[in-house]
């Protein structure tokens, strides 16, 4: 059993003692990371292959080439984002210096789910360590040849006192909610957030929450259909739709609803063969459990596309239903598979006051050439992130913060704002002793009048 008690209190032992603060050490432990994904490139595909069913290519261009990435743009920059930011003073402020500190939190936890069991238990860890916290890992128990990957890894390389991994099931999960942490990273279903931030609520611990939801994608008549139904596809379908930006349901224009399904058709067949279910590099469901909720699904409205589902390999056809109202089961909860409904509109005007009346989703995405739509949907329509005329790709941006809003969750992270995330921004001001100004103190009438001028 796992001593998560004094695991935590060594690592907030070696986190006091000043050991993570040099710009030098957090440097070594991200070029360490960096090393041991490219030295153990194949281990990672085998255990994702395992777990998911995941292609070498869907692999690097989602998991491991993110980090790698997202290392690489963190060691180029960290130690800019480590000085302090100097700031201007009122007049009042006459003879001080202003400034802004980063400091790190302590110790952290980073929970992470199964559909990107590596990138999203180390995405957040890099901006822990970047940022000079200790962390701890809990990865997804669903992914277990990826988490067992993992731990070996992290265990092998770097000290238990500054990064580890703790392994275990929704018990694991309950003891580590019981100690005291500094700050909590959660990514996973909106109503775990709920519990982590129930539990982080004992010793008022900050969070991110990286959640979900029921993430629209709109498609206007004015829209370059070809181009939309290939990034679509690709969207949603990628890691067999178990991806929490993956468009959860599509809205489309009703003049070209035809042309896009056809299109769309299309590009299933191009990506994933005449028969997905037998080939070799399609992702697989994570779960039997996750598989019989998602084929239940399928009775719902009518299959334009797709529609099949083989209970041994764990594998659904990228499916694609029609005549789908918002009161069928597929649309009161987030799909987190290969299918797509969809859902027609006029006027686009009658999709954004839809949508509006929605919990926020987690990110959104529209198609459509005119300039003055574009900008009405991205500012009436509220959600975490999203991109126009794509999908996915904005998260992969490091210079955009990645993170939700309302019920998809709080906080954000990526790139520079990873590591802004696991530091607290402390406000310094350095007075002068050369002179005292007089004005803030009582007894003046002179005093009085001169800072009823200054401050207007």
């Amino acid at each position: 059993m796992t001593d998560i008690p004094t695991i935590v209190s060594n690592q907030r032992t070696f986190f006091l003692n000043g050991n993570t603060m040099d710009y030098t050490v957090r440097k070594q432990q991200l070029q360490k990371l960096k090393n041991l994904l490219k030295d153990n490139e194949t281990a990672i595909y085998q255990a994702l292959k395992a777990d998911l069913n995941k292609s070498k290519h869907e692999t690097f261009t989602t998991e491991l080439g993110f980090l790698l990435t997202e290392i690489d743009y963190t060691l180029k920059h960290l130690r800019g984002w480590m000085e302090p930011i100097k700031v201007s003073a009122p007049i009042t402020h006459k003879g001080s210096k202003n400034y802004i500190m980063k400091e790190p939190y302590g110790v952290c936890l980073i929970i992470a789910p199964w559909n990107y069991p590596l990138q999203l238990a180390l995405a957040p860890a890099i901006g822990a360590l970047a940022a000079g916290n200790c962390a701890i890992i809990k990865p997804s128990e669903y992914a277990k040849e990826t988490s067992a990957l993992i731990t070996k890894l992290i265990v092998e390389n770097f000290d238990p006192s500054f990064l580890t991994v703790v392994e275990g099931e929704k018990e694991t999960v309950q003891k580590l909610l019981e100690q005291r942490f500094d700050y909590i990273f959660f990514t996973g279903s909106t109503n775990t957030g709920k519990i982590i931030m129930n539990a982080a609520s004992k010793y008022l611990t900050p969070v991110t929450l990286e959640l979900g939801g029921k993430s629209p994608v709109i498609v206007d008549k004015d829209a370059n259909i070809p181009l939309a139904a290939k990034r679509i596809v690709w969207g949603k379908f990628t890691n067999a739709g178990q991806t929490c930006v993956a468009p959860d349901y599509l809205y489309v224009h009703e003049k070209v609803k035809f042309k896009l399904i056809k299109a769309m058709k299309k590009y299933i067949r191009n990506f994933y063969g005449r028969n997905p279910i037998t080939n070799k590099n399609y992702t697989r469901i994570i779960n039997e459990k996750h598989f019989q909720r998602l084929t239940k699904f399928l009775d719902n409205g009518s299959v334009l596309h797709g529609g099949e589902a083989n209970p041994l390999t764990l594998k659904i056809e990228p499916t694609i239903l029609d005549k789908i109202t918002w009161e069928d089961p597929v649309m009161q909860e987030e799909i987190f598979g290969p299918i797509l409904p969809i859902l027609t509109f006029r006027e686009i005007d009658e999709a954004v006051s839809v949508i509006r009346t929605k919990e926020k989703p987690l990110a959104l995405y529209y198609f459509g050439e005119n300039g003055n739509t574009q900008q009405q949907i991205m500012q009436y329509l509220s959600f975490g992130g999203g991109s126009i005329n794509d999908t996915l790709l904005h998260l992969a941006n490091p210079h955009l913060p990645f993170g939700g809003v309302g019920a998809s969750g709080m906080g954000n992270y990526h790139g520079k704002f990873s590591f802004d995330t696991f530091s607290h921004k402390k406000s310094i001001m350095k007075q002068s002793t050369k002179f005292d100004i007089p004005f803030r103190y009582p007894g003046s009438k002179l005093s009085e009048a001169i800072l009823k001028k200054i401050i207007k």
